[in-house]
Order: structure tokens, then C-alpha cells, then sequence
């Protein structure tokens, strides 16, 4: 009997691990496709990818991970930083591979005008997805505030070859070619 349910613990393991690894692959596949229509997007249809883009993004795959994301949104979006930042903690101390957690952190950062933090966890968060747009975008405004406009230049540019119409960004780009003409980068 031991070993017929020895068995059974092995056989139901087998197949918990092809069964919740699918949905994984099965994300990324559909990340590579939103990716990929986001490069040719027009104006119009870039909004809706960047959207579904963000919602993947946004999945950790744990309902109480997701909970502190969530949570540490909400925080934010009420003025409540410090509030944000203990969430992001808990969640990045939890989830350490979950990169939306490090980039939600950074943005809290940021917005409590901790830019050293910031860019750290910027740094997590592109090390665990170097196509995240949204931190890109978010250290070229760091490096604009800290007086850096040809590296603020650069990242911008490599955000925008991962999201041509990211909103704001082609703006800043124009500015900042202009700025930085006959200065060396």
C-alpha cells in the first residue's frame, strides 16, 4: 500500500508540474506576440497592447502576490507612499523573481524622491525582464533629473525600441537630441 501511494504522491506531482508550467509558456508565448505587434502598432493600437502587456506583467502567479501588488497600487494611487513601499517590500522579499514587484517599488521610490533606491530596484527589475518599457521610461527620468540628459538620451531610445509609441518618450527623445547636440555623450 505504501508503495502504490508513493507512487500516486510521484505520479500527482508529474503531473502538477506539466500542468502548471504550461500556463507559463503559454504566457510568454503570448508575450513574445503582444511584443511583437506592439513594434508595428499604429497610435491607436499601441494603447490596448501596452495594456495587455502590463496586465501579463502584472501576474505573479501567486493570488497573495498579486494581492500585494495590488495593494501597494491602490497606496500609491492614495498619496500613501511609505505604505506603498512596505507593500512592494513584502513583495519583493516574497517574490524575489517577480519583476513588476522590483519595478512597483522603484516607481514608490521615486515618487517619495528616493532616486538611489529607485534606480536599484530599476536595475532588478530590467536584469529579470530587459524588455520592461515602463522601467526604461522611468530611469531616463531619473537620469534627466539627475543632470545626465545623454544617458536619460540612451535609455530612452531603448525603451522606444521595445514600445515606438510609448506616450512621452518621442517627446523627450526630440528634446533631448537637441539638448545634447555638439555636447559629447
Amino acid at each position: 500500500m505504501k508503495a502504490h501511494a508513493r507512487f500516486l504522491n510521484l505520479f500527482v506531482a508529474a503531473l502538477c508540474a506539466v500542468f502548471l508550467s504550461a500556463p507559463v509558456a503559454g504566457a510568454e508565448e503570448s508575450l513574445d506576440d503582444l511584443f511583437d505587434k506592439l513594434k508595428s502598432a499604429d497610435e491607436r493600437t499601441a494603447p490596448r497592447l501596452e495594456r495587455e502587456i502590463w496586465n501579463e506583467w502584472s501576474k505573479s502567479g501567486s493570488p497573495a502576490m498579486d494581492l500585494l501588488l495590488q495593494r501597494g497600487r491602490d497606496a500609491m494611487a492614495a498619496g500613501k507612499i511609505s505604505e506603498a513601499i512596505d507593500h512592494f517590500t513584502a513583495l519583493t522579499d516574497h517574490a524575489p523573481e517577480f519583476a513588476e514587484g522590483w519595478n512597483a517599488r522603484a516607481t514608490a521610490y521615486y515618487q517619495a524622491r528616493q532616486l538611489g533606491p529607485s534606480i536599484s530596484d530599476i536595475g532588478r527589475a530590467l536584469t529579470l525582464n530587459p524588455r520592461h518599457f515602463g522601467a526604461l521610461a522611468g530611469l531616463g527620468a531619473i537620469y534627466e533629473e539627475l543632470d545626465n540628459p545623454g544617458k536619460a538620451l540612451e535609455v530612452y531610445r531603448a525603451a522606444l525600441a521595445i514600445h515606438p509609441n510609448l506616450r512621452g518618450v518621442s517627446d523627450n527623445v526630440k528634446r533631448l537630441e537637441t539638448q545634447v547636440a555638439g555636447t559629447d555623450l
